[in-house]
């Protein structure tokens, strides 16, 4: 079976074009990013490729918008009407996103399928959010005119990864519209394509002009945006090398940030566990993103002498996940979204191989796949958590077994990471579950496999990242409480 790639579908007219001030305007340029199909290898489409003046306008947009136009002043309900508008139109083009998403990064179809409404739950949550946060707080005495009020925070600039760009996208687009503020979406420019379909939902929502604006940068216009003094926040999911940068440049100028970054996140199994259900969680695990997930489960840790046995069961599991093209239906993981990625990967095999891990199974491109970047899924065997592999982020779909000598010995290797994103713990008692959960320093944590949930929060310890999102806590961030005291309290 041979099935050919679909990226016809998704050429749109707007790519060589930017979306701002409620406009589809054209580039200060004719600079052009081309967007590359992983499955083909073939270019699908070409978006615009902002330069600094670009990215000028689009914040002088936003930055007039929440100055002098109706959308910080609307409230929470009202911004709430359009944004049901606004999610009305993105489950209408469920199939383009889901196109969009397997043509640029690869992710099978039954991932696609379920990626919109899963994204769109983020919107719902912020509508929900306007009348059951409480924007105004009335505070003691009752008869005075004390109160907390939660004002939007300003003009956000939005810059999603490239492997979950809609659902990344979405987490931070939906609180900050709800709170008031207005948006300039930066998409990755690998993966542009869901970004510029949200903005023509966006056009067709009818926003007031300038509270969502979208373009496509490179490295140096992406600085320019996030160094702009009229950007009052940065959200940003991407590596952690960027994310300091990032970092940095707010602190200079004391702009608030958001940061969701990189993970190593471990697996603790368990003596109670049975190693065979373990071994085949946490291989289908891996395919989630094609094992591009910062959330994925890649640090194994089992007692020494359930070591080999585990590998085993492990190796059998993992041989038995078929790569190929994404539209095959037997397909379980598909390509790595780029070259670039795949041939980092590829170093950190010859890597962890020097460094005397046993590389149990894959470890390289397959062979019958002559096009497409396609990696096996692998796993290293024997490895020390001090190795690289074992430290870094690959960022694909590779698993490190790490032997541990009891329970206290398996918290302590899971916490001596630089990341604290996610973890779990293998066992069939949830008092434990809970036990091991208080002591392994990570932002979630999840009995017997990979767990996350946005409806509650999501976020990282250490270097995995600032501030959380999804929820409650991912409103907060868009909205700056201020305490107003007056003399008397406010006639009805």
């Amino acid at each position: 079976m041979n099935p050919t790639s679909r990226a016809q579908m998704i050429n749109r007219s707007n790519f060589g074009k930017f979306y701002i001030g409620g406009k589809w305007v054209t580039p200060s340029t004719d600079r052009l990013l081309d967007v590359i199909s992983p499955i083909t290898e073939e270019t699908i489409c070409q978006v615009a490729d902002a330069a600094i003046e670009d990215i000028d306008c689009a914040v002088d947009a936003a930055h007039q918008a929440f100055e002098n136009g109706p959308w910080p002043r609307m409230t929470p309900l009202e911004r709430a009407g359009i944004l049901e508008r606004f999610a009305t139109i993105l489950r209408r083009h469920s199939d383009d996103f889901a196109t969009s998403w397997i043509e640029t990064t690869g992710v099978i179809p039954s991932m696609a399928a379920q990626s919109l409404e899963y994204s769109v739950s983020t919107i719902d949550r912020s509508i929900e959010q306007a009348s059951s946060f409480p924007f105004i707080e009335q505070h003691p005495p009752e008869n005075g005119g004390n109160m907390l009020v939660h004002e939007p925070v300003g003009v956000v600039a939005a810059i999603a990864p490239w492997n979950a760009p809609l659902a990344s996208m979405m987490t931070k687009i939906g609180p900050a519209l709800v709170a008031g503020c207005t948006v300039i979406m930066k998409p990755a420019p690998q993966t542009p394509v869901e970004a510029y379909l949200m903005a023509e939902c966006a056009d067709e929502a009818g926003f007031p002009e300038g509270v969502i604006n979208l373009l496509v940068a490179d490295r140096d216009a992406s600085d320019h945006l996030v160094r702009h003094q009229h950007v009052d926040k940065v959200s940003f999911t991407g590596s952690v090398a960027t994310g300091k940068r990032i970092a940095a440049v707010c602190a200079d100028r004391i702009a608030r940030v958001t940061l969701e970054l990189g993970g190593k996140s471990a697996a603790i199994v368990l003596d109670d566990y049975d190693l065979k259900t373990a071994a085949e969680n946490l291989a289908g695990a891996i395919t989630v993103l094609n094992g591009q997930n910062c959330a994925a489960l890649t640090r194994i840790i089992i007692s020494r002498d359930r070591h080999d046995e585990f590998v085993a069961h492990l190796v059998t599991a993992v041989e038995a996940i078929t790569v190929g093209n994404p539209y095959d239906p037997e397909t379980r993981l598909g390509p790595i979204t780029m070259k670039s990625q795949i041939e980092k990967i590829e170093g950190y095999i010859a890597t962890g191989v020097a460094e005397g891990a046993t590389l149990a199974t894959g470890g390289k491109r397959p062979a019958h796949l002559k096009q497409g970047y396609y990696f096996e899924p692998t796993v290293f065997a024997n490895v020390d958590n001090k190795m690289a592999i074992a430290q870094e982020e690959i960022f694909g779909p590779v698993l490190c077994v790490i032997p541990c000598d009891g329970e206290e010995d398996a918290i302590r290797i899971a916490n001596d990471s630089p990341f604290g994103l996610a973890g779990a713990v293998y066992t069939n008692d949830n008092a434990k579950a809970y036990e091991v959960a208080r002591q392994v320093r990570t932002g979630t944590f999840g009995q017997n496999g990979m767990k996350a949930s946005f409806a509650i929060s999501f976020g990282g310890f250490k270097q995995s990242g600032l501030g959380r999102e999804g929820g409650l806590k991912g409103l907060l961030p868009y909205l700056e409480p201020k305490t107003v005291m007056l003399d008397g309290a406010l006639d009805e």
